[in-house]
């Protein structure tokens, strides 16, 4: 069957629209002139503009520009977006428009029809829609909008939930000591507690990364229109609008001091893209802690046993592998793969105007999800259900020549490296090869060499 199509209009001419589209004629040209990558700005992103058009009629109806009835019909259709309605009316890639005009210009016509069949008369997506604004400063405001309440819905609460996790494991795990390893090499002993305490605190850290960077993530860009002189905005617009989404999102959004920042650069999604990349720093480490730990279970460490999620091969059967913790760096990967391309387009921001815009926002946006994400799956699939294997922690510390360590300031270093090459050249325990190569009692080396003792830190005596 061939498409039906109908004719649209706007400043450039006639071309053909699918009959049954929502958008117009603007979101026609971004779909033929942009037949990228398929990837279309996310739905929170959407919703967000949606977001900004709602609260923008609210305003311009407030201020005495905007009739009441087109206005309220803005309102409805923006709610419907809001809603999670009509998804599939906005697939303009993101590889378009530096400003993301396009993408603007497919929300206004979207809600400019739907208001137009509630209210039974023709609402403008320019005129209307669109008053006192302009994609300027529109997509830099939905940008921090959707960052920062996808921050508090998906990326905070996801690393609170790891943090306690590995709290709890940690307390769990507290008295279970094993050896310490530097360079991937055995030295003085730790407990689990305190090596998953470091991670517990990497996560706390990053709670308050992401916490002090949100300041000026709430600082909006809307009213600054198009070069950032407030050109065809109401003087209180920008107030009154910050104070309308700050109702409705429950957060603390306000216009920026100077709208010339908030159109000509990304500073501030550079800085959270920034802290996310630690983020992924801190949880590559904690996956990989994670997969050393885990190996074997005969000829690697053996030191924990993850929770076996799935089969591990498709020729070797029985084979389990450490699938959470591999995801998890595959996020880290990407999240600093997005961070380099966010730090690019922050670079593009050329007099008054960011022209990287979409691509920034795709990229933020990512990185929030995916990060929030993997940190429920980390914490619930991986670190709560850990067992110790205790039994080969145990062994293993037993015969660990770097406990003698503990013996230096009574026997020296040089002595004690002596202790050190026999114990492991005849594979004995330390305290046994130390109760022969040096004056000290069973007793006294025993205490000394205490693994336990030896996680707290100090001089033995």
């Amino acid at each position: 069957m061939s498409k039906k199509y109908r004719i649209e209009k706007d400043s450039m001419g006639e071309l053909n629209v699918p009959a049954d589209a929502l958008y117009g004629a603007q979101t026609q040209r971004a779909i033929n002139n942009f037949p990228i990558s398929g990837i279309a700005l996310p739905p929170a992103f959407i919703k967000t503009i949606a977001l900004i058009k709602k609260n923008a009629a609210k305003v311009n109806m407030s201020l005495g520009e905007l009739d009441e009835n087109k206005g309220n019909a803005i309102i409805q259709a923006a709610q419907q977006l809001m809603d999670g309605q009509y998804q599939d009316q906005f697939p303009i890639d993101i590889f378009q428009t530096g400003s993301g005009t396009s993408s603007n210009m497919n929300v206004n016509e979207v809600i400019a029809n739907l208001a137009s069949n509630i209210v039974g008369e023709i609402v403008g997506a320019n005129d209307h829609v669109n008053m006192g604004q302009s994609s300027n400063d529109v997509i830099p405001t939905a940008i921090h909008i959707s960052a920062a309440t996808e921050c508090h819905n998906i990326l905070l609460p996801g690393l609170s939930h790891l943090a306690e996790t590995i709290e709890a494991k940690a307390l769990e795990l507290e008295n279970v000591t094993k050896t310490g390893r530097t360079h991937l090499m055995d030295a003085m002993p730790v407990t689990m507690g305190q090596e998953l305490g470091a991670w517990a605190l990497q996560i706390r850290n990053a709670i308050e990364r992401i916490n002090s960077t949100l300041p000026r993530v709430y600082k909006l860009a809307q009213g600054g229109t198009a070069v950032g002189t407030g050109i065809n905005a109401d003087p209180q617009f920008a107030e009154q609008f910050a104070k309308a989404v700050s109702e409705e999102t429950a957060l603390p959004f306000k216009a920026n001091d100077s709208f010339f920042e908030s159109l000509s650069t990304q500073d501030a999604m550079v800085e959270l893209s920034g802290q996310m990349k630690v983020i992924a720093v801190s949880l590559m480490k904690i996956a990989n802690d994670l997969r050393w730990m885990n190996s074997g279970p005969l000829a690697g460490l053996g030191e924990i046993e993850l929770t076996a999620l799935q089969p591990g091969s498709s020729i070797m059967p029985g084979k389990v592998n450490p699938v959470i913790p591999e995801a998890t760096a595959m996020v880290a990967a990407q999240v600093i793969g997005n961070d380099a391309t966010i730090t690019i387009a922050g670079q593009s921001g050329t007099f008054q105007l960011n022209v990287m815009l979409p691509v920034i926002a795709h990229n933020v946006l990512q990185s929030i999800e995916i990060l929030g994400n993997v940190s429920n799956v980390l914490a619930d699939k991986a670190i709560a259900s850990f067992s110790a294997r205790e039994d080969n922690l145990q062994d293993a510390l037993s015969k660990n020549p770097i406990l003698v360590t503990a013996l230096n300031p009574i026997i020296g270093y040089a002595k004690a490296a002596e202790v050190a090459k026999a114990a492991y050249k005849k594979g004995l325990p330390i305290v046994d090869v130390a109760e022969q190569m040096t004056d000290l009692s069973r007793d006294e080396l025993e205490k000394l060499l205490e693994p336990k003792h030896l996680t707290k830190g100090g001089i033995s005596s």
